[in-house]
Protein backbone atom coordinates (compact mmCIF):
# COMPACT_ATOMS: atom_id res chain seq x y z
CA UNK A 1 0.00 0.00 0.00
CA UNK A 2 1.38 3.41 -1.02
CA UNK A 3 0.59 6.54 0.98
CA UNK A 4 1.65 10.16 0.61
CA UNK A 5 3.13 10.94 4.02
CA UNK A 6 3.92 8.97 7.15
CA UNK A 7 4.44 11.04 10.33
CA UNK A 8 5.90 9.56 13.51
CA UNK A 9 5.41 11.11 16.94
CA UNK A 10 7.99 9.70 19.34
CA UNK A 11 6.73 10.59 22.79
CA UNK A 12 7.97 9.96 26.31
CA UNK A 13 5.49 7.12 26.82
CA UNK A 14 4.10 6.06 23.44
CA UNK A 15 5.21 6.24 19.82
CA UNK A 16 2.47 6.96 17.29
CA UNK A 17 2.65 6.63 13.50
CA UNK A 18 0.05 8.42 11.34
CA UNK A 19 -0.57 7.81 7.64
CA UNK A 20 -2.04 10.42 5.27
CA UNK A 21 -3.13 10.26 1.66
CA UNK A 22 -4.63 12.31 -1.19
CA UNK A 23 -2.84 15.41 0.14
CA UNK A 24 -2.82 17.10 -3.24
CA UNK A 25 -6.50 16.52 -3.83
CA UNK A 26 -9.68 18.18 -2.63
CA UNK A 27 -10.27 15.59 0.06
CA UNK A 28 -7.08 14.73 1.99
CA UNK A 29 -7.42 11.60 4.11
CA UNK A 30 -6.20 10.35 7.43
CA UNK A 31 -5.61 6.69 6.57
CA UNK A 32 -4.73 5.16 9.91
CA UNK A 33 -2.67 5.14 13.09
CA UNK A 34 -0.35 2.68 14.74
CA UNK A 35 1.05 2.95 18.24
CA UNK A 36 3.43 1.19 20.59
CA UNK A 37 5.30 1.94 23.82
CA UNK A 38 8.35 4.17 23.31
CA UNK A 39 11.56 2.17 23.82
CA UNK A 40 13.93 4.69 25.43
CA UNK A 41 14.55 2.23 28.29
CA UNK A 42 15.64 -0.41 25.78
CA UNK A 43 18.31 1.94 24.47
CA UNK A 44 16.81 2.48 21.03
CA UNK A 45 13.67 4.52 20.24
CA UNK A 46 13.74 3.04 16.74
CA UNK A 47 12.43 -0.25 18.17
CA UNK A 48 9.23 1.44 19.34
CA UNK A 49 8.92 3.20 16.00
CA UNK A 50 9.12 -0.12 14.16
CA UNK A 51 6.55 -1.66 16.53
CA UNK A 52 4.17 1.27 15.88
CA UNK A 53 4.65 0.83 12.13
CA UNK A 54 3.91 -2.90 12.39
CA UNK A 55 0.77 -2.04 14.39
CA UNK A 56 -0.34 0.32 11.62
CA UNK A 57 0.28 -2.31 8.94
CA UNK A 58 -1.72 -4.86 10.93
CA UNK A 59 -4.64 -2.44 11.35
CA UNK A 60 -4.62 -1.67 7.63
CA UNK A 61 -4.34 -5.37 6.75
CA UNK A 62 -1.18 -4.99 4.67
CA UNK A 63 2.27 -6.59 4.74
CA UNK A 64 4.43 -3.59 3.93
CA UNK A 65 3.77 0.14 4.04
CA UNK A 66 5.21 2.34 1.28
CA UNK A 67 5.28 6.13 1.43
CA UNK A 68 6.55 9.16 -0.47
CA UNK A 69 7.59 11.18 2.60
CA UNK A 70 8.41 10.27 6.20
CA UNK A 71 8.34 13.06 8.80
CA UNK A 72 8.77 12.93 12.56
CA UNK A 73 8.39 14.75 15.88
CA UNK A 74 10.06 13.85 19.15
CA UNK A 75 9.72 14.53 22.86
CA UNK A 76 11.39 11.32 24.02
CA UNK A 77 14.08 11.34 26.71
CA UNK A 78 13.25 14.83 27.88
CA UNK A 79 12.79 16.37 24.43
CA UNK A 80 14.62 19.61 23.74
CA UNK A 81 16.53 20.72 26.86
CA UNK A 82 17.37 24.42 27.09
CA UNK A 83 18.75 26.96 29.52
CA UNK A 84 17.79 30.64 29.20
CA UNK A 85 19.81 33.65 30.38
CA UNK A 86 18.64 37.29 30.27
CA UNK A 87 19.08 40.66 31.94
CA UNK A 88 15.98 41.38 34.05
CA UNK A 89 13.72 38.43 34.82
CA UNK A 90 10.42 40.21 34.21
CA UNK A 91 11.66 41.53 30.87
CA UNK A 92 14.31 39.88 28.70
CA UNK A 93 14.65 36.65 30.68
CA UNK A 94 10.89 36.14 30.58
CA UNK A 95 10.70 36.99 26.88
CA UNK A 96 13.49 34.52 26.08
CA UNK A 97 11.74 31.84 28.14
CA UNK A 98 8.46 32.42 26.26
CA UNK A 99 10.27 32.05 22.94
CA UNK A 100 11.93 28.81 23.99
CA UNK A 101 8.76 27.23 25.38
CA UNK A 102 6.77 28.21 22.30
CA UNK A 103 9.33 26.43 20.12
CA UNK A 104 8.75 23.21 22.04
CA UNK A 105 11.66 23.33 24.47
CA UNK A 106 11.76 22.07 28.03
CA UNK A 107 13.36 24.80 30.13
CA UNK A 108 15.72 23.44 32.77
CA UNK A 109 17.16 26.75 33.99
CA UNK A 110 16.41 30.48 33.77
CA UNK A 111 18.77 33.17 35.08
CA UNK A 112 18.75 36.96 35.08
CA UNK A 113 21.71 39.32 35.46
CA UNK A 114 25.35 38.25 35.41
CA UNK A 115 26.03 34.53 35.51
CA UNK A 116 27.70 33.20 38.65
CA UNK A 117 30.07 30.26 39.05
CA UNK A 118 27.24 28.19 40.52
CA UNK A 119 25.14 29.00 37.43
CA UNK A 120 27.91 27.78 35.12
CA UNK A 121 28.27 24.54 37.11
CA UNK A 122 24.53 23.99 36.84
CA UNK A 123 24.62 24.52 33.06
CA UNK A 124 27.42 21.94 32.77
CA UNK A 125 25.38 19.53 34.89
CA UNK A 126 22.22 20.00 32.80
CA UNK A 127 24.09 19.69 29.48
CA UNK A 128 21.32 21.41 27.52
CA UNK A 129 20.80 20.90 23.81
CA UNK A 130 20.66 24.68 23.28
CA UNK A 131 21.57 27.76 25.34
CA UNK A 132 19.58 30.95 24.75
CA UNK A 133 21.28 34.23 25.67
CA UNK A 134 19.36 37.52 25.73
CA UNK A 135 19.67 40.84 27.52
CA UNK A 136 18.94 44.51 27.03
CA UNK A 137 16.46 46.31 24.83
CA UNK A 138 17.91 47.58 21.55
CA UNK A 139 20.35 50.44 22.23
CA UNK A 140 20.00 49.86 25.98
CA UNK A 141 22.21 48.07 28.52
CA UNK A 142 25.04 46.11 26.87
CA UNK A 143 27.54 44.89 29.43
CA UNK A 144 25.62 42.04 31.07
CA UNK A 145 25.02 40.11 27.84
CA UNK A 146 28.66 40.58 26.78
CA UNK A 147 29.88 39.38 30.19
CA UNK A 148 27.62 36.30 29.98
CA UNK A 149 28.64 35.58 26.39
CA UNK A 150 32.31 35.46 27.47
CA UNK A 151 31.55 32.96 30.23
CA UNK A 152 29.36 30.76 28.03
CA UNK A 153 31.95 30.70 25.25
CA UNK A 154 34.55 29.46 27.76
CA UNK A 155 32.45 26.44 28.78
CA UNK A 156 33.77 23.08 27.64
CA UNK A 157 30.48 22.24 25.97
CA UNK A 158 29.79 21.61 22.30
CA UNK A 159 26.36 23.29 22.50
CA UNK A 160 24.65 25.71 20.08
CA UNK A 161 24.17 29.15 21.61
CA UNK A 162 21.50 31.53 20.33
CA UNK A 163 21.92 35.24 21.00
CA UNK A 164 18.69 37.26 20.92
CA UNK A 165 19.48 40.46 22.81
CA UNK A 166 20.53 44.09 22.30
CA UNK A 167 21.25 44.62 18.62
CA UNK A 168 24.32 46.69 19.47
CA UNK A 169 26.08 43.61 20.88
CA UNK A 170 25.90 41.41 17.80
CA UNK A 171 29.33 42.14 16.30
CA UNK A 172 31.05 42.07 19.70
CA UNK A 173 29.49 38.68 20.53
CA UNK A 174 30.65 37.30 17.18
CA UNK A 175 34.22 38.31 18.07
CA UNK A 176 33.94 36.66 21.50
CA UNK A 177 32.96 33.32 20.02
CA UNK A 178 35.60 33.61 17.30
CA UNK A 179 38.23 34.07 20.02
CA UNK A 180 37.26 30.70 21.50
CA UNK A 181 36.93 28.96 18.14
CA UNK A 182 33.18 28.49 18.59
CA UNK A 183 31.78 30.79 15.95
CA UNK A 184 30.03 27.84 14.27
CA UNK A 185 28.00 27.23 17.43
CA UNK A 186 26.67 30.80 17.54
CA UNK A 187 23.31 31.80 16.07
CA UNK A 188 22.33 35.49 16.17
CA UNK A 189 18.63 36.33 16.00
CA UNK A 190 16.46 39.45 16.38
CA UNK A 191 16.08 40.73 19.94
CA UNK A 192 13.27 38.96 21.85
CA UNK A 193 12.58 42.18 23.79
CA UNK A 194 13.56 45.05 21.45
CA UNK A 195 11.55 47.73 23.25
CA UNK A 196 9.89 48.13 26.62
CA UNK A 197 6.54 46.29 26.60
CA UNK A 198 7.16 44.68 23.21
CA UNK A 199 7.83 40.98 22.71
CA UNK A 200 9.39 39.57 19.54
CA UNK A 201 9.46 35.82 20.08
CA UNK A 202 8.69 34.30 16.67
CA UNK A 203 12.16 34.76 15.06
CA UNK A 204 13.78 33.01 18.02
CA UNK A 205 11.24 30.19 17.94
CA UNK A 206 12.00 29.46 14.29
CA UNK A 207 15.75 29.33 14.90
CA UNK A 208 15.34 27.09 17.98
CA UNK A 209 13.44 24.55 15.92
CA UNK A 210 16.09 24.69 13.18
CA UNK A 211 18.87 24.17 15.71
CA UNK A 212 16.92 21.30 17.30
CA UNK A 213 16.89 19.55 13.94
CA UNK A 214 20.60 20.13 13.35
CA UNK A 215 21.65 18.80 16.74
CA UNK A 216 19.04 16.14 17.51
CA UNK A 217 20.68 13.90 20.12
CA UNK A 218 17.89 13.53 22.66
CA UNK A 219 17.15 9.84 22.73
CA UNK A 220 19.13 6.64 22.12
CA UNK A 221 18.59 5.36 18.60
CA UNK A 222 17.37 8.72 17.30
CA UNK A 223 20.18 8.79 14.74
CA UNK A 224 18.59 5.74 13.10
CA UNK A 225 15.28 7.60 12.87
CA UNK A 226 17.08 10.56 11.32
CA UNK A 227 18.48 8.28 8.62
CA UNK A 228 15.02 7.22 7.44
CA UNK A 229 13.02 10.45 7.69
CA UNK A 230 12.85 12.60 4.57
CA UNK A 231 12.04 15.84 6.41
CA UNK A 232 13.00 17.51 9.69
CA UNK A 233 12.49 16.03 13.15
CA UNK A 234 10.85 18.76 15.22
CA UNK A 235 9.96 18.99 18.92
CA UNK A 236 6.48 17.53 19.41
CA UNK A 237 5.24 20.49 21.51
CA UNK A 238 6.41 22.89 18.82
CA UNK A 239 4.39 20.95 16.26
CA UNK A 240 1.28 21.09 18.45
CA UNK A 241 1.78 24.85 18.80
CA UNK A 242 2.05 25.18 15.01
CA UNK A 243 -1.31 23.43 14.58
CA UNK A 244 -2.83 25.66 17.26
CA UNK A 245 -1.60 28.82 15.52
CA UNK A 246 -3.00 27.66 12.19
CA UNK A 247 -6.36 26.88 13.77
CA UNK A 248 -6.51 30.31 15.38
CA UNK A 249 -6.42 31.83 11.90
CA UNK A 250 -9.42 29.70 10.92
CA UNK A 251 -11.71 29.47 13.97
CA UNK A 252 -10.50 32.11 16.43
CA UNK A 253 -8.86 32.25 19.86
CA UNK A 254 -8.17 28.87 21.42
CA UNK A 255 -6.26 26.89 24.02
CA UNK A 256 -4.91 23.42 23.32
CA UNK A 257 -4.35 21.05 26.24
CA UNK A 258 -2.01 18.07 25.81
CA UNK A 259 -1.87 15.68 28.75
CA UNK A 260 1.00 13.25 28.26
CA UNK A 261 2.75 10.53 30.18
CA UNK A 262 5.51 12.82 31.48
CA UNK A 263 4.14 16.37 31.20
CA UNK A 264 1.02 18.43 30.59
CA UNK A 265 1.45 21.14 27.96
CA UNK A 266 -0.86 24.12 27.53
CA UNK A 267 -0.79 26.08 24.26
CA UNK A 268 -2.90 29.24 24.12
CA UNK A 269 -3.23 31.39 21.01
CA UNK A 270 -5.18 34.54 21.84
CA UNK A 271 -4.77 38.31 21.84
CA UNK A 272 -6.84 38.51 25.02
CA UNK A 273 -9.66 40.95 25.65
CA UNK A 274 -9.31 44.70 25.30
CA UNK A 275 -10.58 45.12 28.85
CA UNK A 276 -7.81 42.97 30.35
CA UNK A 277 -5.13 44.29 28.01
CA UNK A 278 -5.78 47.82 29.30
CA UNK A 279 -4.87 46.77 32.86
CA UNK A 280 -2.15 44.23 32.05
CA UNK A 281 1.08 44.82 33.97
CA UNK A 282 3.43 43.41 31.32
CA UNK A 283 3.00 42.08 27.75
CA UNK A 284 2.27 38.45 26.95
CA UNK A 285 2.89 36.66 23.63
CA UNK A 286 -0.11 35.89 21.43
CA UNK A 287 1.03 32.26 21.27
CA UNK A 288 2.09 31.02 24.70
CA UNK A 289 3.10 27.57 25.87
CA UNK A 290 3.67 26.32 29.37
CA UNK A 291 4.89 22.86 30.28
CA UNK A 292 4.21 21.28 33.65
CA UNK A 293 6.99 18.74 34.06
CA UNK A 294 5.53 17.34 37.28
CA UNK A 295 2.08 16.56 35.86
CA UNK A 296 2.07 13.44 33.71
CA UNK A 297 -0.27 10.45 33.83
CA UNK A 298 2.36 7.72 33.44
CA UNK A 299 6.02 8.66 33.97
CA UNK A 300 5.05 11.30 36.54
CA UNK A 301 1.76 9.82 37.72
CA UNK A 302 3.11 9.44 41.28
CA UNK A 303 3.25 13.25 41.58
CA UNK A 304 -0.45 13.59 40.81
CA UNK A 305 -1.33 10.62 43.03
CA UNK A 306 0.35 12.41 45.93
CA UNK A 307 -1.62 15.59 45.17
CA UNK A 308 -4.92 13.68 45.00
CA UNK A 309 -3.97 11.51 47.98
CA UNK A 310 -3.94 7.71 47.87
CA UNK A 311 -6.83 7.51 50.31
CA UNK A 312 -9.00 9.79 48.15
CA UNK A 313 -7.96 8.00 44.95
CA UNK A 314 -8.78 4.60 46.46
CA UNK A 315 -12.21 5.91 47.49
CA UNK A 316 -12.94 7.23 43.97
CA UNK A 317 -11.90 3.89 42.49
CA UNK A 318 -13.90 1.95 45.14
CA UNK A 319 -10.89 -0.16 46.16
CA UNK A 320 -8.84 -0.70 49.31
CA UNK A 321 -5.58 1.26 49.65
CA UNK A 322 -3.52 -1.96 49.51
CA UNK A 323 -5.16 -2.89 46.21
CA UNK A 324 -4.48 0.61 44.87
CA UNK A 325 -0.79 0.35 45.77
CA UNK A 326 -0.48 -2.90 43.80
CA UNK A 327 -2.50 -1.38 40.95
CA UNK A 328 -0.16 1.60 40.62
CA UNK A 329 3.02 -0.49 40.83
CA UNK A 330 2.06 -2.42 37.69
CA UNK A 331 0.45 0.43 35.75
CA UNK A 332 0.91 0.08 31.95
CA UNK A 333 1.84 2.93 29.56
CA UNK A 334 -1.40 2.37 27.62
CA UNK A 335 -4.36 1.71 29.99
CA UNK A 336 -6.78 -1.04 28.96
CA UNK A 337 -8.78 -2.31 31.93
CA UNK A 338 -11.76 -0.42 33.33
CA UNK A 339 -9.86 0.40 36.53
CA UNK A 340 -6.78 1.61 34.60
CA UNK A 341 -8.90 3.89 32.43
CA UNK A 342 -10.76 5.28 35.45
CA UNK A 343 -7.44 5.98 37.17
CA UNK A 344 -6.15 7.90 34.17
CA UNK A 345 -9.39 9.92 34.05
CA UNK A 346 -8.98 11.04 37.66
CA UNK A 347 -5.31 11.93 37.17
CA UNK A 348 -6.02 13.68 33.86
CA UNK A 349 -8.68 15.90 35.41
CA UNK A 350 -6.25 16.99 38.12
CA UNK A 351 -3.48 17.60 35.56
CA UNK A 352 -5.79 19.67 33.33
CA UNK A 353 -7.13 21.95 36.07
CA UNK A 354 -3.76 22.53 37.72
CA UNK A 355 -1.94 23.14 34.43
CA UNK A 356 -4.48 25.63 33.08
CA UNK A 357 -4.48 27.53 36.39
CA UNK A 358 -0.68 27.75 36.23
CA UNK A 359 -0.82 28.89 32.59
CA UNK A 360 -3.51 31.55 33.04
CA UNK A 361 -2.94 34.96 34.57
CA UNK A 362 -4.97 36.55 37.30
CA UNK A 363 -6.02 39.77 38.96
CA UNK A 364 -3.90 41.80 41.36
CA UNK A 365 -5.51 44.26 43.74
CA UNK A 366 -3.49 47.26 44.90
CA UNK A 367 -4.69 49.22 47.91
CA UNK A 368 -3.86 52.89 48.38
CA UNK A 369 -6.22 55.78 48.70
CA UNK A 370 -8.43 53.73 46.42
CA UNK A 371 -8.48 50.10 45.38
CA UNK A 372 -6.89 49.50 41.97
CA UNK A 373 -7.24 46.26 40.03
CA UNK A 374 -4.54 45.15 37.60
CA UNK A 375 -4.01 41.97 35.60
CA UNK A 376 -0.88 39.87 35.35
CA UNK A 377 -0.12 36.91 33.08
CA UNK A 378 -1.90 35.32 30.13
CA UNK A 379 -5.51 36.34 29.52
CA UNK A 380 -7.70 33.39 28.44
CA UNK A 381 -11.06 35.10 28.87
CA UNK A 382 -11.56 35.56 25.10
CA UNK A 383 -10.95 31.89 24.32
CA UNK A 384 -13.63 30.50 22.01
CA UNK A 385 -12.40 26.92 21.84
CA UNK A 386 -10.80 24.49 24.30
CA UNK A 387 -9.06 21.67 22.42
CA UNK A 388 -8.02 18.35 23.94
CA UNK A 389 -5.17 16.40 22.37
CA UNK A 390 -2.57 13.84 23.46
CA UNK A 391 -3.03 10.22 24.48
CA UNK A 392 -5.26 10.90 27.48
CA UNK A 393 -7.62 13.61 26.23
CA UNK A 394 -8.26 11.87 22.91
CA UNK A 395 -9.02 8.45 24.35
CA UNK A 396 -10.54 8.51 27.85
CA UNK A 397 -14.37 8.35 27.95
CA UNK A 398 -15.06 11.51 30.02
CA UNK A 399 -12.63 13.83 28.21
CA UNK A 400 -15.27 16.43 27.31
CA UNK A 401 -16.64 16.60 30.86
CA UNK A 402 -13.10 17.08 32.19
CA UNK A 403 -12.44 20.04 29.88
CA UNK A 404 -15.76 21.64 30.80
CA UNK A 405 -14.59 21.77 34.42
CA UNK A 406 -11.91 24.35 33.54
CA UNK A 407 -14.36 27.26 33.52
CA UNK A 408 -16.19 25.84 36.54
CA UNK A 409 -12.93 25.84 38.53
CA UNK A 410 -12.59 29.64 38.42
CA UNK A 411 -13.19 31.30 41.78
CA UNK A 412 -13.09 34.75 40.20
CA UNK A 413 -9.38 35.46 40.59
CA UNK A 414 -8.05 33.82 37.41
CA UNK A 415 -8.17 34.85 33.73
CA UNK A 416 -9.62 31.51 32.65
CA UNK A 417 -11.87 30.64 29.70
CA UNK A 418 -15.56 31.31 30.32
CA UNK A 419 -18.32 28.66 30.27
CA UNK A 420 -19.19 29.88 26.75
CA UNK A 421 -15.96 28.36 25.38
CA UNK A 422 -16.75 25.28 23.31
CA UNK A 423 -14.97 21.93 23.64
CA UNK A 424 -13.22 20.23 20.71
CA UNK A 425 -11.33 16.93 20.72
CA UNK A 426 -8.51 15.93 18.39
CA UNK A 427 -10.36 12.69 17.76
CA UNK A 428 -7.76 11.24 15.40
CA UNK A 429 -4.87 12.31 17.70
CA UNK A 430 -3.01 13.98 14.83
CA UNK A 431 -2.40 17.62 15.87
CA UNK A 432 1.35 17.17 16.29
CA UNK A 433 1.64 15.32 12.97
CA UNK A 434 -0.34 18.01 11.16
CA UNK A 435 1.84 20.74 12.68
CA UNK A 436 4.78 19.17 10.83
CA UNK A 437 2.74 18.48 7.71
CA UNK A 438 1.55 22.11 7.57
CA UNK A 439 5.04 23.23 6.64
CA UNK A 440 4.65 21.31 3.38
CA UNK A 441 0.92 21.48 2.69
CA UNK A 442 -0.89 23.96 4.91
CA UNK A 443 -4.23 23.70 3.11
CA UNK A 444 -4.46 19.93 3.54
CA UNK A 445 -3.29 20.20 7.15
CA UNK A 446 -6.13 22.64 7.94
CA UNK A 447 -8.71 20.38 6.32
CA UNK A 448 -7.46 17.34 8.24
CA UNK A 449 -7.43 19.32 11.49
CA UNK A 450 -11.06 20.36 10.99
CA UNK A 451 -12.02 16.75 10.26
CA UNK A 452 -10.28 15.46 13.38
CA UNK A 453 -11.91 18.18 15.49
CA UNK A 454 -15.25 17.63 13.73
CA UNK A 455 -15.67 21.31 12.89
CA UNK A 456 -16.14 21.01 9.13
CA UNK A 457 -19.24 23.19 9.43
CA UNK A 458 -17.68 25.95 11.54
CA UNK A 459 -17.50 29.19 9.61
CA UNK A 460 -13.97 30.47 9.02
CA UNK A 461 -13.04 33.95 10.21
Amino acid sequence: MKIDVLVAEIGSTTTVVNAFGNLNGENPKFIGQGQAPTTVDQGDVNLGLMDATYDLEEKLGIKELEYDEFLATSSAAGGLKMTVHGLVYDMTAKAAKEAALGAGANIHMVTSGKLRRTDLKEIEKIRPNIILLAGGVDYGERDTALYNAELLAKLDLDIPIIYAGNIQNCEEIKLIFEDYGKEKLLKIVENVYPKIDRLNVEPVRRVIQDVFEEHIIHAPGMEKVRDVVSGPIVPTPGAVMESSKILKEVIGDLVTIDVGGATTDIHSVTDGSEEITSILISPEPVAKRTVEGDLGVYVNMRNIVEIVGEKNLAKELSVEEEELTEHLLNFPPIPKSEMEIKTVEILTEKAVIMSVHRHAGGYRHLFGETKKTLAEGKDLTSIKWIIGTGGALTRIPNRIEILKKIAMSNKGDKLLPTPEAKILIDNDYIMASLGVLSKYNKESAVRLLKKSLKIEEVETL
